[in-house]
């Protein structure tokens, strides 16, 4: 038997049950009913029970998610890997270790855990996302997951060696900056007691240097012992950049602390190769200003203007003033001068009541000190203590220097104006607020370095070079997201002056304010974009069906902002078999 379709005219074609019979040598067929009245999808599963097969008569217990694995955030992630080069430039050839340097790798961008949670989440049985299964380490453990550090580390040199020959050229800028976070334990040679910038007392910690392009882009990364000043670690990159990287002519980019006129002398002095922008420390700027090198009335019409100083012979010092800063400053100091002006009349209080009154110089000064050292504007007070009496008032002078320095900033450089003249001189320095960037990425928001658990001085280091391949992924991925995400896309002015506010552009105030694109698809951060394109899953499906043994994989249909994102990194949710 079969199903026919009968042209009828201007009519619906008629829709009829037949079945075909022998008559002799002839082959003839007859009708048995007409299913014209019938739904279409009646008729097509009668069709296909007639042709032999089954009619499911529901479609959601003819079939069986047997797991469900967030799929769309790996494959953002290896996808942007992969393009990149980074297989190749961990190793030519492919191996297992190789294999799980790029699972970690992923692993550290889309949720950052522990080893030991690094390997459950590889682990088929614990899986919790599909990438084990695309890069065939579903039995990965924790062991195997150390064993790959370590094959990491003897490899850190080469492969900083080429993303330097990629990303690096001779009369490059270079930024560098170093940052520390906390460690846990105490048997790490390289936890040592130091300043804090994660503001963690009494936790060892380590300092490592991040090298980085104009851009921001992570080039090389080095750890270094806990106690380690700033100043004292530049000197191993200056013979970096020079003897591994083999350039020979670049311009170091480091914050007045970094490089100090130490170092100056010490490293940077001895050829023309070695040219370097810095800032000077607020002490240097107030003695210029003391000199009337820099004469404050220049900033009425213009906000930058190069100057000069016996004191910095070869040199060139850009003064620089930024009207903004300067009036938060203003605003700043006058709430602190007020605060500390409130609590020292409590002192002046206790001192004249008559029960129990504050007395001897000493507990006056003790408690003086508190307050001073808790808003630090001391300097701009003048303190009277005697054993029965305390009084204090502002000093006039000194605050009319100090709103006079407001937002000033100077720029000191050995690079000559015909290499680059005093706008992109300042807008050079100020690239360095792109290592802060990196630095925040990989201690808070996305990579999170931190706390630190290794005990083997190998093992940190290759922690920490691991995160900057993270990173380097990531910072990949921000550059082709941007028109998605909160971060403004660059609309700097091509006359920018490197000092002046730059106005946010009506498109970029428009995505801020609306939370969405212009083509009105939602607007995420990096993080969440990340949980979002996680939503798409890799399922597994068993079909239910009496005598098909059918199992396949089903990815789920991606939203219309999951699509752009993967259009934007231009990867797809291909995934490749074993």
């Amino acid at each position: 038997m079969y199903i026919e379709r009968v042209p009828n005219r201007n009519s619906p074609p008629a829709v009829l049950l037949r079945e075909s019979y022998r008559e002799g040598n002839k082959v003839r067929k007859r009708t048995l009913a007409n299913l014209s009245k019938l739904p279409d999808d009646v008729i097509e599963n009668l069709r296909i029970v007639l042709k032999g097969g089954v009619a499911i008569e529901n479609y959601g217990e003819a079939f069986q998610i047997i797991r469900s694995l967030p799929h769309g955030h790996v494959s953002a992630v290896l996808g942007t890997l992969n393009k990149l080069g980074v297989p190749d430039l961990l190793d030519s050839n492919p191996s297992k270790n190789r294999s799980l340097i790029i699972a970690m790798i992923v692993a550290r961008i889309i949720e950052p855990r522990s080893k030991l949670a690094t390997a459950r989440g590889l682990n088929w049985k614990t899986c919790c996302s599909s990438l084990s299964h695309i890069l065939g380490l579903e039995s990965a453990l924790e062991d195997d997951l150390y064993e790959a550090l370590d094959w990491l580390l003897v490899r850190q040199a080469s492969i900083e060696n080429e993303l330097a020959k990629k990303h690096l050229e001779e009369g490059s800028l270079v930024l560098y900056d170093i940052s520390s976070t906390y460690f846990e334990g105490k048997t790490c040679p390289l936890a040592k007691y130091g300043y804090s910038r994660d503001k963690k007392r009494g936790k060892l910690q380590i300092v490592f240097g991040l090298l980085c392009n104009r851009e921001g882009c992570p080039i090389a990364v080095e750890v270094f012992e806990g106690n380690t000043s700033d100043t004292t670690t530049l000197a191993k990159q200056i013979e970096k950049v020079r003897d591994r990287f083999g350039l020979s002519r670049i311009i170091w980019v480091g914050d007045r602390g970094m490089i100090t006129q130490t170092r100056i002398d010490q490293e940077l002095s001895s050829g023309e190769d070695k040219n370097w922008i810095t800032a000077l420390t607020a002490p240097q700027i107030k003695k210029l200003a003391q000199q009337e090198v820099i004469q404050l009335g220049l900033f009425d019409e213009q906000n930058l203007v190069e100057v000069e100083s016996v004191d910095y012979q070869g040199e060139r010092l850009i003064a620089c003033r930024n009207p903004l800063t300067a009036e938060q400053s203003a605003q700043k100091r006058e709430k602190l001068l007020q605060k500390t002006e409130e609590e020292l009349e409590k002192i002046v209080q206790a001192t004249l009541r008559k029960k129990r009154a504050l007395k001897g110089a000493e507990q006056i000064g003790i408690r003086v000190g508190k307050v001073i050292n808790k808003y630090r504007v001391g300097k701009f007070f003048e303190l009277e203590i005697t054993n029965n009496s305390f009084s204090y008032s502002r000093k006039p002078q000194d605050l009319k220097v100090a709103a006079a320095l407001d937002g000033l900033y100077v720029i000191r450089t050995s690079v000559e104006a015909e290499v680059l003249d005093a706008p992109r001189t300042v807008k050079a320095y100020k690239s360095l607020s792109q290592v802060e960037q990196a630095f925040r990425s990989y201690k808070t928001m996305d990579l999170k370095v931190r706390p630190i658990y290794h005990h083997l001085e190998s093992r940190v280091k290759s922690h920490v070079f691991l995160c900057m391949l993270a990173y380097y992924v990531e910072w990949h991925m921000k550059q082709a997201l941007g028109p998605i995400l909160f971060e403004d896309e660059d609309d700097t002015p091509i006359d920018w002056d490197g000092v002046t506010p730059v106005k946010r552009s009506k498109k970029a105030l428009s995505k801020a304010r609306r939370k969405k694109t212009s083509q009105n698809l939602p607007v995420h951060s990096f993080s969440t974009l990340m949980a979002d394109l996680g939503t798409i899953t890799l399922n597994t499906i068993r079909s239910k069906l009496e005598g098909a043994d059918l199992t396949f994989l089903k990815i789920t249909q991606p939203t219309p902002v999951q699509q752009k994102a993967l259009d934007l990194l231009n990867v797809s949710l291909f995934v490749p078999s074993k």
